[in-house]
C-alpha cells in the first residue's frame, strides 16, 4: 500500500523553487517530483491564494501563458516547512525502526 500525503501549496512552492513556471508546467513538474497529479482548478486556486499571501508573484504573460515565480517570503516559508517535515520524517522513521 502506498500512501501519498502532500499539501498542494507545498508542492507548488517546491516546484517554483526550481524556477518560474506556468500552470501546465507546474502540473507536470509536481507529477514528476511528487508522483501527485494536481488538476488545473487546484493549481490556479492555490496560486491565487499564494499570490494574495505574497508567497508567489505572477510574471508578464508569455504567449497566453502566465508564469509565476516564488518570492523570497515564499522560499523562506517552504524552506521552514520542509526542514520541519524532514525532522518529523526522521523521527517517524526512527520510531518505525527505519522501515
Amino acid at each position: 500500500m502506498e500512501a501519498r500525503f502532500a499539501d498542494p501549496s507545498v508542492l507548488i512552492l517546491a516546484s517554483l523553487a526550481g524556477g518560474p513556471k506556468h500552470g501546465w508546467a507546474l502540473i507536470k513538474d509536481v507529477e514528476e517530483m511528487a508522483g501527485t497529479q494536481l488538476g488545473p482548478g487546484t493549481v490556479y486556486g492555490v496560486l491565487s491564494r499564494l499570490e494574495r499571501g505574497g508567497l508567489v508573484e505572477a510574471l508578464p504573460t508569455d504567449d497566453r501563458r502566465r508564469p509565476y515565480r516564488i518570492t523570497p517570503a515564499g522560499a523562506a516559508a517552504v524552506r521552514a516547512y520542509l526542514e520541519h517535515l524532514r525532522h518529523v520524517a526522521t523521527a517517524g522513521l526512527r520510531r518505525l525502526g527505519g522501515r
